[in-house]
């Protein structure tokens, strides 16, 4: 297969940095995108020479063998089915939908198809999440914290599914293992849905997992601890560093600081924009050199996840 010939549905603050890097990508050919705002398709024009379309379909009718779809929640469902029933490869933002019932009929749709389906659970690609692989076991304790400012969009949804599902998705691929209770706790500030939201999973491996999620803190934080038989882990997304703590074999010797008695180790982390590293998996995908990374099953048990957490919060409110 020659250049993979793409499209991007949806250039607001996310899908334009899809498009910024297939159009440099190489392997791929940035084909054109769509946006019914004409300030974005403008933009688009300009920095990337492609076409810009107000109505999705006009895109596939120009001719793509993948995309990316980046627009509102809600609307992933009916634009990813049909793209997928037109032939086409499809990496949509996460979450993959907005329930479940639609998140599964696109996954069998992409079956059917024979088409492949990629969710944007871009962390998966942060070099430091990707430096856990080697290090993590057997979880018996995880804390996330994930905290931003109001970002005046994305808040439609719960920040259970617009932030938190990152965690979610990332531990429940750590732990491998059926979430079994869930206690949560939730509330709206300035949308009609949950801007604060707090989580404690337990797993049937016995680990538990505690995760906060905000869209209105004053600071900035996308931290994991992980809590091994072997070792405590501290990541930070953003400064893409994981430090790994294990105690030293043997006894501690009378006398000695028992806080001594642990070694601190910097994991080597590959550091580049995650983001393009997704694009590639997705591209490399379709060309066959590897399966794709974040699939549609692993996607939905995010969601389910992320549904049954927003349940909860709403019950005991």
């Amino acid at each position: 297969m020659n250049q993979i010939r793409v499209g991007v549905i949806g250039v607001g603050h996310l899908g334009y940095h899809h498009a910024r890097l297939y159009a440099a990508m190489e392997g791929a050919e940035l084909v054109g995108v769509a946006d019914p705002d004409e300030a974005r398709r403008e933009k688009a024009t300009a920095n990337f020479g492609v076409r810009a379309f107000v109505d999705w379909r006009a895109l596939l009718d120009a001719g793509v063998d993948a995309v990316s779809v980046a627009t509102p929640t809600v609307t992933h469902a009916e634009i990813a089915d049909a793209c997928l029933r037109a032939g086409v490869h499809v990496l949509v933002e996460k979450p993959i939908t907005d329930t479940l019932a639609s998140a599964r009929a696109l996954i069998d749709t992409a079956a059917r198809t024979g088409r492949l389906l990629q969710v944007g659970h871009v962390e998966r690609f942060n070099g430091a999440v990707m430096a856990l692989s080697g290090v993590i076991s057997e979880p018996k304790f995880i804390e996330c914290h994930r905290l931003s400012p109001y970002p005046g969009r994305g808040c439609d949804v719960s920040v259970a599914h617009d932030l938190m599902i990152h965690d979610l998705d990332i531990v429940l691929k750590l732990v491998n293992s059926e979430p079994i209770q869930v206690d949560a706790v939730g509330i709206p500030i300035f949308s009609d849905t949950e801007d604060i939201v707090n989580a404690r999973v337990h797993f049937a491996s016995g680990c538990v997992a505690n995760l906060t999620a905000s869209r209105v803190s004053m600071e900035r934080m996308r931290k994991i601890r992980i809590f091994d038989v072997n070792a405590y882990v501290s990541t930070d997304y953003s400064e893409q560093q994981v430090l790994v703590y294990r105690r030293k074999p043997g006894r501690v010797p009378d006398g000695v600081n028992p806080m001594t008695w642990i070694t601190v180790e910097s994991l080597p982390v590959r550091q580049g924009e995650p983001l393009r590293l997704e694009l590639e998996s997705f591209v490399a995908a379709i060309r066959g050199e590897s399966p794709v990374q974040v699939t549609g099953e692993e996607a939905y048990r995010a969601l389910a996840l992320a549904e049954n957490i927003v349940e909860h919060c709403r019950s005991h409110r």
